[in-house]
């Protein structure tokens, strides 16, 4: 049962502006000089694998982690259940693109001795045993598949999206016991913990599986918000609905449905993408209104029907230099990634990817990875030039890239976990 306050929710405007922060990682928690090593964990949705590479540097690779140890158990379960069984194939033949969904998202423990992996075919959380591969414990989510999470700042919550219930799972990291959960818009997609471990906020994403993509029929796509909750008491603090925002900036054709974000230093604004937009826009949170939309090239060789591009985004990835001064976007369909000046919003070099589907920031904050999903590689991009500068080979169809630790003597230091 999660742990009960009572808390005077005044004055929440200004207090939303004062705490939201960047997405917090497991190595805001870990203290370096603990024999802990930091490393970037990549994870290969249709290999089950996660790598573990240099946080910096060459990023090389350090090892490889299996993340579904336990594929054969969890596949006897499935096919002994006819109505999960069809939510398996869904997932491999909707959002899947024709795969299995093992590895969505993942994040280290404050010790550095396990990682937390979502993995959306199995809808379920596993925490595993970095030195014996070993699951430490398994957290079956409500409904039918897991999706994106988030770590609080001090490394002691987990919280993840439950796609088909509309629900966020609060656990805690070491144990896996629920601590709360709270209810979200259709698809909870996105989550963030505020810098202060305050608020959580969640992004819903509605229906992506369907082909109504047309402009006029986005009515369809579902009840698509941003919720904010309390993240002790789970209760809602704020619903933001960005439609009406987005009609009163003169956006009316542009989709609600919020993907990846990233806030500034300042806490002040929200960096968002949404589907099928070529772009992002600014939103800032203390007036609660879009103040600017940076559009970004498109790729004349990216075809416009909106029904070919992967569930709905047409761009899916966005990062922030610690300093705030840079943005780095993945623009997924149009197969390029790009480094944007916040002040002026002009975009640098459009360095070439393969179907680039997250980005996220080096452990010396120089630059920007990003995972080639399409060439099975992570990408370094120099924030300062906007240049690439190095590109090294992952798993099957790597998504998301999350800042981590291990523990200094990790086996897979020495010639990787295979």
């Amino acid at each position: 049962m999660p742990v009960r306050r009572t808390r005077h929710l005044y004055a929440v405007a200004a207090a939303l502006a004062l705490t939201v922060a960047a997405p917090a990682t497991a190595a805001t928690a870990a203290d370096p000089s603990a024999g802990l090593r930091e490393v970037l964990f990549v994870g290969n949705n249709w290999d089950g694998t996660a790598d573990v590479i240099e946080s910096t540097g060459d990023f090389a690779r350090i090892g490889r982690i299996d993340v579904v140890p336990d594929r054969a158990q969890r596949m006897a379960e499935i096919n002994a259940d006819p109505i999960r069984w069809i939510y398996f194939m869904a997932i491999r033949n909707g959002v899947g693109e024709g795969h299995d969904q093992f590895v969505d998202d993942m994040y280290s423990t404050p010790d550095g001795a396990s990682v937390v992996v979502s993995r959306p075919s199995f809808a379920d959380v596993v925490s595993l045993d970095l030195a014996t591969g070993r699951i430490n414990w398994r957290f079956p989510v409500s409904g039918y598949r897991s999706d994106h999470m988030a770590v609080s700042p001090d490394g002691e919550r987990v919280a993840v999206s439950a796609s088909t219930s509309n629900t966020v799972h609060v656990l805690d990291i070491e144990t896996g016991d629920e601590l709360g959960s709270f209810k979200t818009g259709d698809k909870p997609h996105e989550n963030v913990f505020s810098k202060d471990g305050t608020y959580i906020w969640n992004m819903s994403i509605g229906e992506v599986n369907t082909a109504l993509d047309a402009p006029w029929l986005d009515w369809t796509k579902g009840d698509r918000r941003v919720t904010v909750v309390d993240a002790t008491t789970f209760r809602q603090v704020k619903v933001i609905d960005m439609r009406s925002r987005l009609d009163a900036a003169g956006l009316k054709d542009h989709s609600d449905a919020v993907r990846p974000a990233a806030f500034s230093p300042d806490e002040s604004k929200l960096y968002f993408q949404v589907s099928f937009f070529n772009g992002f826009f600014e939103y800032d949170v203390a007036t609660d209104r879009i103040t600017r939309t940076k559009t970004l090239p498109k790729n004349p060789a990216t075809s416009e029907d909106r029904t070919t591009w992967v569930n709905d985004s047409r761009h899916h990835g966005i990062t922030m230099k610690p300093d705030g001064t840079k943005l780095c976007v993945a623009g997924t369909m149009d197969d390029y990634a790009t480094v944007v000046d916040r002040a002026t919003l002009q975009q640098g070099p459009l360095v070439t990817a393969s179907k680039p589907y997250w980005a996220t920031v080096s452990g010396d904050g120089r630059s920007c990875v990003v995972s080639e999903s399409g060439a099975d590689r992570v990408t370094a991009i120099d924030f300062a030039t906007g240049e690439k500068t190095v590109s090294v080979p992952v798993g099957d169809h790597p998504q998301r890239v999350r800042l981590g630790h291990v523990e200094a003597g990790w086996p897979g230091a020495e010639g990787g976990r295979r």
